[in-house]
């Protein structure tokens, strides 16, 4: 029995089933928002303010993320189980980098909410890279290393140079 397969934004969705699609939809927003506010917050001035700002959106977004693919995952479960494993992962990394920074854990929270992000990007790749230009020239194995190659390296700098965190120890 063939699958149906219905185009979202270009992009094959194997699916005709309108609550999937809908929860397609809700995800692919979320995305957006969550890669869009991560990334405003990666560069703000750290602290109150923009960061915390849009830290905050980042996370939420990400929950969402999570609670979506999860029900896409189990719709799925055959295929897209390594899409739940990535997607758990990042949404347990970004809740261990907001504990951290709670508990004042500067270094900590940089390397929960870098590894978050880089796992979201990396279960987008793997999910979407073979659709993609450029990315569709590119062996399968790339989308699973490209987020984590591109994005280690700069959180490591970052790592490093942060300074001490004035109250209580540095994490």
């Amino acid at each position: 029995m063939a699958l149906a397969v219905t185009r979202f934004f270009g992009i094959p969705v194997p699916s005709a089933d309108p609550l999937f699609l809908g929860l397609v939809g809700l995800h692919v927003a979320m995305g957006l928002l969550a890669v869009i506010c991560g990334a405003i917050a990666m560069l703000s001035r750290k602290g109150p303010g923009r960061h915390f700002n849009f830290g905050t959106v980042y996370f939420w977004m990400l929950f969402g993320l999570f609670v979506t693919m999860s029900a896409l995952s189990f719709m799925q479960w055959a295929e897209d189980y390594p899409l739940f494993i990535l997607g758990a992962l990042s949404f347990a990394a970004a809740c261990f980098g907001r504990t951290a920074i709670r508990r004042r854990w500067p270094r900590w929270h940089l390397a929960g909410m870098a590894g978050s992000y880089i796992l979201m990007l990396t279960a987008f790749y793997v999910d979407n890279g073979k659709n993609l230009p450029l990315w569709r020239e590119l062996p399968q194995i790339a989308f699973w290393i490209l987020p984590g190659a591109v994005g280690l390296p700069i959180a490591t700098y970052y790592l490093i140079r942060l300074p001490k965190f004035r109250i209580g120890h540095s994490g």
